[in-house]
C-alpha cells in the first residue's frame, strides 16, 4: 500500500477495539482524513498524545481501502492543554473542529487547515475573546466555502446599504423591503461588528462592549447553523454571559 505524509489538525476520535481508535483529521493537502491508529490507547503507546483533539501533528499514514493508516505523528502544536484547561476555550474550540468535520470533503482546502490551525493557536494564548474566535472563524470559513453573508448590500436585491435587517436564510444583510415580515431590526454597530470579525480586525472586536459581541454571536450561529444545514451541537454549552478572558 503507498504512504504519504501530511500536516494536520485532529477533529475528533473515537475507540476502536481494545487499544486502537479511529482519528478524523483535517489535513493540509489532503482534505480530511479518517485513519486507525493501532494501540495508541496504550499506555507504551509513543503518538498517543499527540492524536488528540486540539492537535496539530505532521503524520505519515498507510493509504487503505476504507481507512488509511496511522504509522508515524510528530507533533506541530499542542494546544489540547491550554484549551482544555479554560471552559470558555474548549466549547469554543469544540465548536470550530465540529463546523470543520461538517463541511464536506470538497470543500477541505489548505486555507481551510490553516484557518483552522491559526483559531487553535489564537485560543491556546488567550489572545482574544473565546467566543470572538470562534465568531471569526465561522464567518471566515463559510465565506471560504462560498457562504460570505452580505454585511453591506441587500443580500436578495443587492439594494445599497446600510441595512437594519439579517436575516441568515436569505443570505445576510436585507432591505427593509425584502426583510420577511416580523424580521427583528439589527443595529448599524453590530453589522459593523460583524465585518470587523470578518475581516480580522481584533482592535475593533476586542474594544466593543460585550453586549455588541453577544449580539453579533447569535446572528453568526444562527448564520452557519442555517447553512451547515445541522445544528452545531457545541455551541449549545457555549455560555453567553461568561466573562471575557482579557488578552495577553
Amino acid at each position: 500500500m503507498p504512504t504519504y505524509r501530511d500536516e494536520a489538525v485532529i477533529l475528533r476520535t473515537h475507540k476502536l477495539g481494545e487499544a486502537d481508535r479511529i482519528v478524523t483529521m483535517l489535513s493540509r493537502r489532503h482534505g480530511k482524513i479518517r485513519a486507525v491508529a493501532k494501540g495508541v490507547r496504550r499506555t507504551s503507546s509513543k503518538f498517543g498524545s499527540r492524536l488528540e483533539p486540539f492537535m496539530v501533528a505532521d503524520v505519515q499514514l498507510y493509504q487503505g481501502r476504507s481507512l488509511d493508516i496511522v504509522q508515524q505523528a510528530e507533533s506541530l502544536g499542542s494546544y489540547g492543554s491550554d484549551i482544555a484547561a479554560h471552559y470558555d476555550r474548549f466549547t469554543s474550540a469544540n465548536a470550530m473542529v465540529e463546523t470543520a468535520d461538517r463541511l464536506s470533503d470538497s470543500e477541505a482546502t489548505p486555507d481551510q487547515y490553516l484557518l483552522l490551525v491559526g483559531g487553535l493557536r489564537a485560543l491556546s494564548r488567550g489572545e482574544h475573546s473565546p467566543r470572538s474566535i470562534l465568531d471569526s472563524y465561522l464567518l471566515r470559513v463559510m465565506a471560504l466555502s462560498g457562504w460570505a453573508p452580505s454585511l453591506g448590500d441587500c443580500a436578495r436585491c443587492a439594494a445599497p446599504g446600510p441595512h437594519t435587517h439579517f436575516v441568515g436564510q436569505l443570505g445576510g444583510a436585507v432591505c427593509v423591503n425584502c426583510a420577511p415580515a416580523g424580521s427583528p431590526k439589527v443595529a448599524e454597530k453590530t453589522l459593523s461588528l460583524l465585518r470587523s470579525l470578518m475581516a480580522g480586525d481584533w482592535s475593533v472586536i476586542d474594544a466593543a462592549p460585550h453586549a455588541d459581541n453577544a449580539a453579533a454571536s447569535g446572528l453568526v450561529a444562527a448564520y452557519a447553523q442555517w447553512h451547515l444545514e445541522r445544528g452545531i451541537r457545541s455551541l449549545s454549552h457555549l455560555v453567553a454571559d461568561i466573562p471575557r478572558e482579557g488578552a495577553r
